[in-house]
């Protein structure tokens, strides 16, 4: 038994080392998966990314910071960059994001409602489950920031009780 359980861990290993493979398992993941600089600039993000926030094309994307990238209400109706609305300073994902970036902390399944806008420009509040956690790849240390959308888990749950 233990040989068959070493052989699908030494196989997927394999699988692992090819970035097709990776890119297809991480476009195919549900959760919005988005990798940031300490600057809280997009460095990758997964394709679940346009499905929760769909605010902005593809293109657009890189390089912008977090609640640029998914249409931060506050960010919108302030006209001012990521990290410089009057709500940035209390933002959750930004708190977090910086707080695993800094102290190496994990967050994992933080809840948190906010106003977003989505591509047809409409305000929309949505309840998002979120985790962080820091890595070093290259020298360099990145934030991965995984955020589910949970709005009609919560509604559901709100109107069972």
């Amino acid at each position: 038994m233990d040989s068959k359980k070493s052989m699908a861990n030494h196989s997927f290993e394999m699988l692992a080392q090819s970035g097709e493979f990776m890119n297809f398992v991480l476009n195919n993941i549900t959760s919005c998966v988005l990798l940031l600089d300490k600057d809280m600039k997009l460095q990758a993000f997964n394709d679940a990314l346009k499905t929760i926030f769909s605010n902005k094309a593809d293109e657009d994307l890189m390089y912008m910071r977090c609640g640029e990238a998914i249409g931060c209400a506050y960010q919108i109706e302030e006209a001012k960059d990521c990290g410089t609305t009057s709500k940035c300073c209390t933002c959750e994902l930004r708190l977090a994001a910086f707080d695993s970036y800094i102290n190496d902390t994990v967050v994992y399944k933080e809840n948190i409602t906010r106003p977003f806008f989505n591509n047809l420009g409409e305000r929309v509040m949505k309840d998002l489950q979120f985790s962080t956690r820091n890595f070093y790849f290259r020298k360099e240390k990145y934030i991965i920031l995984i955020i589910n959308d949970v709005s009609g888990q919560v509604q559901s749950d709100n109107k069972q009780n």
